[in-house]
């Protein structure tokens, strides 16, 4: 996996096998989040050096206005930056397995696709639609970051809706609304159901 377009085609490859599995169990986000990252190793045969998980990456002085935001709303004490932190990240090879916060500038530039989960685990509550449009903002800001950088990642995101209760799952109606947004603002989105799928794929931005 060396480039954008083959982390891809390693996603499209990966996706079917992701789907088929987790539909197998029902669990929290970060057990998905685990499971996505065992498809990947293993139907992907991604390199364990260039896949990672919850990688902290500091932002010193953003550029987005998002990530200015967010830097602002923290304790006095931590203003001045932001630390993004994808829920799972694939690299190019020239990170050589080294993703800790101490070296999160190059962590930053040695991105090829950062991707956030979310998963309807919760009791009696669906998905809301604004939580998955915020992280698809999150995800298009800190794709502004990294251009900064001279670099660039795919910003992507997945969702896990296969809650057994159909109260427990989104409405076609939202699920429309975070597919608009992840249009509007080139993220990819892919969501599964028990029994449905959909996706809004990667755009040029």
């Amino acid at each position: 996996m060396n480039n954008q377009n083959d982390a891809k085609d390693i996603f499209l490859r990966t996706w079917p096998s992701i789907v088929k599995e987790c539909r197998l169990v029902l669990g929290s986000e970060l057990h998905y989040q685990a499971m996505i990252y065992h498809c990947f190793r293993t139907y992907g045969k991604v390199p364990i050096e260039q896949i990672g998980m919850n990688v902290k990456m500091w932002i010193d002085s953003p550029n987005s206005e998002l990530f200015k935001k967010y830097g602002k709303d923290k304790h006095p004490d931590f203003q001045g930056g932001f630390e993004p932190i994808p829920d799972i990240v694939l690299f190019k090879p020239s990170i050589n397995g080294d993703w800790r916060r101490r070296n999160y500038e190059n962590t930053i530039k040695k991105m090829l696709m950062a991707i956030e989960v979310k998963a309807s685990e919760n009791q009696n509550k669906r998905i809301y639609p604004k939580s998955i449009i915020d992280d698809i903002l999150k995800l298009d800001a800190h794709r502004d970051e990294v251009r900064s950088l001279g670099a660039s990642v795919i910003p992507t995101v997945i969702i896990v809706d296969t809650a057994p209760d159909e109260k427990e799952r989104m409405l076609p109606s939202s699920l429309e609304r975070v597919k608009n947004s992840a249009e509007k603002n080139s993220v990819g989105l892919f969501y599964f159901s028990q029994t449905d799928t959909a996706m809004v794929e990667w755009n040029k931005k």
